[in-house]
Parts: C-alpha cells; sequence; structure tokens
C-alpha cells in the first residue's frame, strides 16, 4: 500500500497522485523544495563537524528551523520566496563553512602544504576516512607509541597539512582515493578501518573486511562495530592483531595544503605572474566524485588545461588528477590542492582577494569554475556560490534530476550556469 498524501487526499500510486509532496503542486516549486532539503543536510554536515570542535552559530540554526519548517510543511507555494531561500540557503552554508575553517584552525593550526605518502610503511595499521579530523587527532593520541601507523583516506587527506596532526611521526600517509573505490581499496588495506562520516558504502557479500570496520559518530554499517565516546581501544587491539603490513612504496607523491592564508601569503608572485602574461587563467577544478560514467571529463579537462593556467581542486572529485604532475609557473604549483569541500570557503577568499587587488568584480577575474557534483555537501556549496553572484559556472556530469528544465532554465539566465560538454569544447569556449 502506497504512502497517503495529505495535500491531495490519495494514495501515492492511486489516481491523481504519482509522488509524495508533489501533488497538486507546481513542479517548479517542489523542485526548489528539494534543492532546499539538500542544500540544508549539507550545512548540517559542516555544523556538525564544527559543533564537534565546540564550534556554532545562532543565525544558522535559526535558519534551518525556519527553512524546514517552510519546506517539508504546506505552508508556502511561492516560487520567488523559494528561490530566496534557496540563495539564503547558500549564504549561511557560507556561514558555516567559515566557522568549520576557524575552528580547525583554532584547533590544529594554519595548515600549510605536505608532500604525503602513498605508499605502506612496515608495521601494523590504521586506515581513517570521512571528514572529522577530531577523531584522527584522538587515533593518533591512543596509538602512540604502539608500533602502529595511521593513514588518511579520501577526504581525510588535508589533514597532513595541519601542524598539531602532522606532529605524530605515526601519521604515514595517504591510503586509496575517493570513497566510491572503498570496498576495492578497504578489501586491500592490510589493517583496521574507521569511518568517521561520510561517505561511506554498506558491505555486500563479496567484502570481507566487516570484521575490520568500525564506524563513529553519525556513522554505521550493518555489521561493524560501532564507537562511542572516542575509545578507539577496540580498533587498537584489531590493528595489533592483525599481522603487520610489508613496506611498499607509493606509485607518486600527493600535495595538499593550499590554505587561502597560504595562498594569499605568495599573493604577489601571484598578481606578478599574471600582470606578466604568465598565468593566463585559473581554474577551479573540483567537487564531490562519483562513480557514473562521465567522470573521466574532469580529468581530461586538467590534463588539458594550456600550461600556463593554474588549477585550484579541493574535495574528493580531485582523486581523478591530483596523482598526475602539472608542473608549476616560476614557482607556483600549477595543481593547488585547497583540501576538503568545506574548503571551498577557500576558493572564494582567494577569489575575493585577488578581486580586490585586481579592482574588479570576481566575474571579470579570469577564473572558471568547473565542479562535480554528487550529494549533499555539493548542493550547498553551489548554492553558497550562486548566492555571492559568481556567473557561468560548469557543473556535472550531469544535472541533478530534483532540477526542473524550468528552475535549470532560470539559473542559466540568473548566474549562466551551464551542463559540461566535453573537454575540449568547453576550454574552447572558457579560453575564446
Amino acid at each position: 500500500m502506497g504512502m497517503f498524501c495529505y495535500q491531495c487526499e490519495q494514495t501515492a500510486g492511486g489516481t491523481g497522485c504519482t509522488k509524495i509532496g508533489v501533488c497538486g503542486k507546481n513542479e517548479d516549486v517542489a523542485a526548489l523544495q528539494d534543492t532546499l532539503i539538500f542544500g540544508l543536510k549539507g550545512i548540517a554536515a559542516y555544523a556538525h563537524h564544527a559543533r564537534e570542535l565546540g564550534a556554532r552559530d545562532e543565525q544558522v540554526d535559526k535558519f534551518m528551523h525556519d527553512a524546514l519548517f517552510s519546506t517539508l510543511t504546506n505552508v508556502n507555494f511561492n516560487l520567488s520566496r523559494h528561490i530566496d531561500l534557496v540563495l539564503k540557503c547558500g549564504e549561511m552554508n557560507l556561514r558555516v563553512m567559515e566557522l568549520l575553517d576557524k575552528a580547525h584552525i583554532d584547533r590544529f593550526g594554519q595548515p600549510t602544504p605536505a608532500q604525503v605518502f602513498t605508499g605502506l610503511k612496515k608495521g601494523h595499521a590504521i586506515l581513517v576516512t570521512g571528514h572529522d579530523f577530531l577523531d584522527l587527532e584522538e587515533i593518533l593520541k591512543q596509538s602512540e607509541g604502539k608500533g602502529i601507523n595511521v593513514y588518511t583516506h579520501g577526504e581525510m587527506l588535508p589533514a597532513h597539512a595541519y601542524p598539531e596532526l602532522k606532529k605524530y611521526p605515526h601519521l604515514a600517509g595517504n591510503y586509496g582515493t575517493a570513497w566510491q573505490n572503498q570496498r576495492q581499496e578497504f578489501e586491500q588495506f592490510p589493517g583496521a578501518i574507521v569511518v568517521t562520516t561520510n561517505c561511506v558504502m554498506p558491505l555486500t557479500a563479496n567484502q570481507t573486511y566487516g570484521d575490520r570496520i568500525f564506524t563513529r559518530g553519525v556513522t554505521g554499517i550493518e555489521g561493524s562495530t560501532h564507537i562511542e565516546d572516542r575509545d578507539f581501544s577496540a580498533v587498537i587491539a584489531k590493528a595489533l592483531a592483525i599481522p603487520a603490513a610489508e613496506a611498499k612504496d607509493g606509485d607518486y607523491t600527493l600535495t595538499t595544503g593550499f590554505h587561502h592564508n597560504f595562498i594569499l601569503s605568495i599573493a604577489d608572485k601571484i598578481v606578478d605572474a599574471v600582470k606578466a602574461g604568465k598565468i593566463k587563467r585559473f581554474f577551479l577544478i573540483g567537487g564531490c566524485d562519483g562513480a557514473k560514467p562521465g567522470r573521466n571529463y574532469y580529468t581530461e579537462l586538467a590534463q588539458k588545461v594550456p600550461q600556463d593556467c593554474v588549477i585550484l581542486t579541493l574535495a574528493c572529485g580531485k582523486f581523478r588528477f591530483n596523482h598526475l604532475d602539472f608542473g608549476d609557473i616560476d614557482g607556483i604549483p600549477r595543481l593547488l590542492d585547497i583540501g576538503q569541500c568545506n574548503n571551498a570557503y577557500s576558493a572564494i577568499q582567494v577569489a575575493v582577494a585577488l578581486a580586490k587587488v585586481f579592482n574588479c568584480g570576481v566575474n571579470d577575474l579570469p577564473l572558471t569554475l568547473v565542479l562535480s557534483w554528487y550529494e549533499q555537501k555539493a548542493v550547498a556549496i553551489l548554492l553558497t556560490l550562486l548566492h555571492l553572484g559568481v556567473k557561468n559556472i560548469r557543473v556535472g556530469p550531469t544535472a541533478p534530476a530534483f532540477i526542473t528544465p524550468g528552475v535549470f532554465k532560470v539559473l542559466n539566465e540568473t548566474f549562466g550556469l551551464q551542463l559540461i560538454t566535453t573537454p575540449d569544447e568547453d576550454l574552447k569556449a572558457i579560453m575564446g
């Protein structure tokens, strides 16, 4: 039996009602409500991370209550008010990203560029995935001096840039790539695995690592062990019970930690290179990754970006190409890994600072944003960029299914938001 829709007083699947919450509602309003819900999920994730570090924002909390009330109850069917709400969601996401950035620096110090080993070192091993640096810090503290090497995975890679984390000598390196590859990578990892936040994939019958994967905080996997109160003794015991890993060199070294404070510290070199014509354009290529075919676009685009251009990247989308050698321009690396997805705040600060130096608007900068989207954090970040009035963003590999053609048309006409095509076609349009 289908669910009952109180708006049209029918059961979903019955005559006149096919989808709960949409019956009798303008489809563009319904699409904006879905967009807002995804954006709120993204804000909730960042606010959760910040609260774990003792930081919160009353304005963000108030907006979430008001927006959920407006979206999940039948009180608002006005299209323009919903557009205002999704842009307000972007504003609140900017606030919470700033809050989290400050909380990270206050707790773990100012990040600086770091080269990260990607192989294995001899010894017992723990792999930490997700986004929560506080969990990683506790694991490092509790495993210190026990002959255990701790490795980051996915969005934990930027941890190597923070002084209060990289001071631990047994923070050994980064193992693996983005979240969608975790089943294969976790299967091959010779140690215990800790999942701190999203993204996590359920175990299937083919996986054999169920007895050595642990969840923390809001995460949960059927058949895994859940850690309470950041007591990682069970993780440490499991790591010690597994035979020590043999040393293995990595195929490459990763570089991360180009926080906006560091980039701005070398702003004079960047400005000089731009004025001298040595840097023609900046590309921000990054976002949330996924397994759907077509995402090789981002690798190909990065490889085809002209040699006189600099690429900024962030989030797990960077694993499509961050292992490649892009060289440098007068000592300025052509690939700058800003950090986690929430470090989109850093990218925004860099753009604002450059616009101020060149006495122009952000949209007048030689800057192109090409974003990959997958889940709620990516939606929240896109709404932040739209709130700031950033135009001509390219997103892909496809449009979100919850965005109707009517809503996408409005975003295209207002902000120039457009879908990616092919790397060659897009570069031709961007570079003129």
